[in-house]
């Protein structure tokens, strides 16, 4: 019976032009899973979380063939400093001089190519889209038993969030912020 039923599954997969049906998705833990961010400027630095919503791989037995992620914007926390002071940053940062979250509440990132580096390790090239803005990103994503994690840089001036950069402003001394940001990713699954 269980041969017949996977003859009859793979014949009509066949017919009806279905490929790719050894693919699986695997679903991410939003809930465990952890975003850490890090922007500099010339005199510093600052850091704290944002939350990801929903998040997938796409899996062909135990090889990365795609994914997909949105990001919460409005859950950005600032954790270097406190108080006052951070919420001012938090609210600046969610001001349309950054990443104008009361229009783009979300960021998503889409998977359009992952080349296969060695055990568990890939090289992903996405899609981001931030603040409306879509743009190509490459990094490197290593999975091992429940989770995944990457080391992703991007640059903001990308997506139009020009405050304080160089690349758009001249004489702003120490007042000048790095256009490249990190994010720090741990995806459970």
């Amino acid at each position: 019976m269980k041969k017949t039923f996977a003859t009859l599954l793979l014949t009509s997969a066949t017919f009806f032009g279905i490929q790719n049906i050894s693919a699986q998705e695997t679903a991410i833990n939003a809930a465990e899973s952890t975003i850490h961010w890090l922007g500099k400027k010339v005199t510093g630095q600052h850091e704290g979380n944002i939350s990801l919503v929903s998040g997938k791989l796409e899996m062909e037995g135990d090889v990365l063939t795609g994914g997909s992620f949105t990001v919460d914007m409005s859950s950005m926390t600032v954790t270097d400093i406190q108080g006052e002071y951070a919420e001012k940053l938090k609210g600046h940062l969610k001001s349309d001089d950054f990443f104008g979250v009361a229009t783009n509440p979300e960021a998503t990132l889409a998977f359009t190519s992952v080349e296969a580096k060695g055990t568990g390790l890939y090289t992903v090239t996405g899609d981001f889209t931030i603040k409306g803005k879509t743009n190509p990103a490459t990094f490197d994503l290593q999975i091992s038993v429940g989770e995944a994690t990457a080391k992703v840089i991007i640059d903001r001036s990308l997506y139009g969030i020009r405050y304080g950069s160089t690349s758009f402003f001249d004489n702003l001394g120490d007042k000048a912020i790095y256009n490249d940001f990190e994010l720090d990713v741990t995806l459970k699954l």
